[in-house]
């Protein structure tokens, strides 16, 4: 299927239900939604909601019980309060919750929860993590970069102040040897709407590239970075409503997006992901979804729509984004408290990194 036949047909919302039920007093079961809908054939699935350390932790006999004879929903434990940024590993879930002064550590695969830097971030919006599990976060309000070994113990920080104005979003290569951090900037202060590099083990300053304005290569409000396999960044312009692509030292590469209503412009950008194919995934708060496009910036589809209530789907202030190696997309929304997941078609349920053999087997 061609980007065209795509954009054609996921303009039909795909809240999708199933046609009957078997039997009489039988309740209709609603069929995950898929995208893109029917006739055209699906590229992804909804798979699951996580709202709390119950959606994930693997539970013992008694609690299996409880839950039997009470009703009580599995979802439960400590939540999420308000989550922004997100970054996935393994099916190792990290979630920036800006409120509640931590990142929230889903393990799916081993069904346990953790906490990193509670007591110690004000204010985490972005957040990556590396392939050695180190993860490096963003704390706005002391505007600075935390970094934390795999097991989440405090590492090393960099910045401060003095260093960032108004820091959002994080990207680390994948030997963890540099980090890109997207600082927004401010209205009286043009030259510090930029990225800023650093050396990742020593915290050193290395250099910067952008400043604000409208032409190829400025930054007006950048809001996230991340980095590809081939070292390519591709940057959140914001308040440009586009993305740019940039070379390891910051050499502009490419454009693509503007602002608009209709498919493959953007009103509200926050975050974006990347796949193992280089395909570009972004959340737009306005539109309530995420759109992908190829590696040139073509678009492919978009998943997901705006709505008041809470449903599979259906989004009111998204934020982070991110795919896992197994092509999984965790998708972060602030005001439902949610981290959605949407599984490939390609990709059988229970495959991949979100199997959890030991809490099936409870």
């Amino acid at each position: 299927m061609d980007g065209r036949a795509l954009i054609a047909c996921v303009a039909v919302t795909a809240g999708l239900l199933a046609g009957c039920a078997s039997g009489p007093g039988e309740i209709k079961k609603a069929e995950p939604p898929v995208f893109p809908p029917p006739p055209d054939e699906a590229r992804f699935v909804f798979e699951r909601s996580i709202y709390a350390s119950g959606d994930v932790v693997t539970r013992d006999r008694n609690s299996l019980l409880r839950q039997t004879l009470t009703g009580e929903s599995e979802s439960g434990g400590e939540g999420v309060g308000k989550p922004y940024g997100v970054a996935v590993r393994q099916g190792k879930l990290y979630v920036a919750d800006s409120v509640g002064g931590a990142v929230k550590v889903f393990d799916i695969p081993r069904g346990r929860y953790s906490t990193i830097g509670t007591g110690e971030l004000r204010q985490p919006l972005g957040v990556d993590v590396d392939a050695s599990g180190r993860v490096y976060v963003v704390d706005a309000g002391s505007k600075l970069v935390r970094v934390y070994d795999a097991d989440g113990r405090s590492v090393a920080q960099i910045g401060g102040p003095e260093v960032f104005s108004r820091p959002a979003g994080i990207g680390v290569d994948s030997a963890g040897e540099r980090v890109y951090v997207a600082d927004a900037g401010g209205v009286d202060k043009p030259e510090e709407h930029r990225i800023r590099v650093f050396d990742a083990r020593s915290g050193k300053h290395l250099f910067d590239f952008g400043k604000r304005g409208t032409a190829p290569g400025e930054l007006n409000l950048p809001r996230d970075v991340t980095v590809a396999a081939d070292g390519k960044l591709y940057v959140v312009d914001a308040g440009n409503f586009r993305i740019q692509v940039f070379d390891p030292q910051g050499k502009h590469l490419l454009t693509f997006g503007s602002v608009g209503r209709y498919f493959g412009n953007f009103a509200r950008p926050r975050e974006l992901a990347l796949d193992a194919q280089g395909n570009v995934y972004v959340s737009d708060a306005a539109f309530g979804n995420f759109q992908i496009f190829d590696p040139e910036g073509r678009l492919l589809m978009f998943v997901g729509n705006r709505g008041e209530r809470d449903e599979p789907a259906r989004y009111m202030l998204p934020a982070g984004i991110a795919v896992d190696s197994d092509g999984r997309v965790y998708f972060a929304d602030q005001y439902f408290r949610k981290i959605d997941v949407y599984r490939p078609a390609s990709l059988k349920a229970g495959g991949g990194f979100a199997s959890n053999s030991e809490r099936a087997a409870k």
